[in-house]
């Protein structure tokens, strides 16, 4: 399999602090790259990661307030400056445009990216590629915002027994999985569920700044990683609520009630000298919650329950 990997660019909410930049998150999925929420200080976050903003084809912002957004100018005069000269999408939700327009024109210096803006103006599949799926449902900000779910094709997990039973080893395994059926030593024609089983796609979802609603529901459902905002600890649920936010107790419930299978937590406020009482409140709902940190980087795997 492809590499599929999450890396962390920064954990904050509204204001950054000494060790957590603004949001940014990268999805490495395969010869794909999708940069979510872009935040101040983007470009400079995946030169410390090691990762080229060339490699980004997609961008997908869930709304546009300014941690989620502002690194957006920076990004695209970062590939224009790379010579970046292939199309890069952007997803956002419809009726952004304004604000989208002022970020591409907020400096002298103008980004010559071949941008391709396609907002977000309904629930589903937004796009479909070689091999993910891209996904959308409607947040409960207190803004229009949208979260994201990425998943491939599917596909199959080979049987080690079972090739050997048939002699196939090697190049022959390769052009099984290309083609769905190969040609034995033996001269037989193996197709591919004789010697494999059916694997569920691959999924990651983002869900940042909202409410508990059904479309955060929705794109958690069975995912293998969840990303979650956990802005406040449960003791300050009422200033979630009015914030539109969620507790870390709130994500923690929201991962499980949809059986995710990794929840990582992010998002921040600064209000906290730390995060541990955010990750406990999940913990009690979602033992295995993990804290995200600036620069963490997380495999986006078949979870072992599902026919890894």
């Amino acid at each position: 399999m492809s590499t599929r990997e999450l890396v962390i660019l920064g954990t904050a909410s509204q204001a950054p602090t000494p060790e957590r930049n603004h949001n940014g998150y990268l999805l490495r999925w395969g010869a794909h790259g999708i940069l979510f929420d872009p935040g101040e200080g983007t470009q400079r976050q995946c030169q410390i990661a090691q990762v080229s903003t060339s490699t980004i084809d997609r961008i997908c912002i869930t709304h546009f307030h300014g941690d989620h957004c502002l690194g957006l100018p920076g990004v695209l005069l970062h590939q224009t400056m790379h010579r970046v000269d292939t199309p890069v999408v952007l997803n956002y939700p419809a009726g952004g445009e304004e604000y989208l327009q002022r970020l591409r024109n907020a400096s002298i210096g103008h980004d010559r990216v071949d941008l391709r803006a396609e907002p977000v103006h309904a629930d589903g599949v937004i796009a479909t590629e070689d091999d993910y799926v891209l996904s959308a449902a409607a947040l409960d900000h207190v803004v229009p915002a949208v979260g994201w779910r990425v998943e491939d094709h599917g596909g199959h997990t080979m049987d080690p027994e079972r090739l050997a039973a048939f002699g196939l080893e090697g190049a022959a395994i390769g052009e099984l999985r290309d083609h769905g059926r190969v040609i034995a030593p033996d001269g037989r024609i193996v197709g591919i569920s004789e010697v494999s089983d059916v694997r569920d796609p691959v999924s990651m979802a983002f869900v940042m700044d909202t409410r508990p609603c059904p479309g955060a529901l929705e794109l958690a459902r069975g995912v293998d990683l969840l990303v979650c905002e956990a802005t406040f600890t449960d003791d300050d649920e009422a200033l979630a609520a009015a914030a539109g936010h969620l507790t870390g107790g709130q994500a923690g419930r929201l991962a499980a009630e949809a059986g995710a299978k990794q929840l990582v937590l992010s998002h921040f406020s600064s209000r906290y000298d730390g995060v541990d009482q955010i990750v406990a409140d999940a913990r009690r709902e979602f033992p295995a919650a993990v804290a995200a940190n600036d620069f963490d980087r997380f495999e986006v795997r078949v979870s072992r329950d599902r026919n890894s």
